[in-house]
């Protein structure tokens, strides 16, 4: 299952690109491939494709292994945000909140602003952006879900250290 995922991933990377070149900035370079564990790099490529829960599949097998605690967190943090946009997709707002605000209450515990090279402060911030209008009602079922699109997840050029 994770020699198909990365094949997968491979796949997707390829698109991500082609598509990314014309934009002008890929989402990673082959220094973030060889310092960060493959489950990460290929999270971050189905992510980007749209394909929620697969990111997740690929971010919670690291998830699942033997990494630390600072990891563990972000993984969980990466995760519940992947989950919240799978639950908008199959129309379940109530579930996309709660994912939502446990991925931002994970990421307010990691206490910095760069892990694994993924600035944490843009990344919420396009979060929030995305899914922010989750929190404007007591039930998000009374709210027509606005076109707004998802966080885009890009590498800084430097490496950094996790545990």
């Amino acid at each position: 299952m994770a020699e198909r995922r990365l094949r997968e991933s491979q796949r997707i990377r390829m698109m991500s690109i082609s598509l990314e070149s014309e934009a002008g900035r890929v989402p990673y370079t082959d220094a973030h491939i060889a310092a960060y564990p493959i489950e990460y790099i290929a999270g971050i490529d189905l992510y980007n494709a749209g394909e929620f829960h697969a990111a997740h599949d690929a971010w919670e097998e690291r998830w699942m292994g033997e990494v630390g605690a600072q990891e563990k967190l972000f993984l969980q943090a990466m995760i519940q945000s992947a989950v919240a946009f799978h639950h908008l997709e199959i129309g379940r707002p109530g579930a996309a909140r709660q994912m939502y605000t446990r991925a931002k209450e994970k990421f307010a515990r990691l206490g910095t602003n760069v892990f694994m090279s993924l600035d944490l402060e843009d990344y919420q911030a396009q979060l929030d952006t995305a899914l922010s209008w989750l929190l404007t009602v007591p039930d998000p079922r009374e709210l027509i879900q606005p076109d707004l699109p998802p966080p885009t997840i890009r590498l800084l050029p430097a490496l950094s250290d996790y545990d």
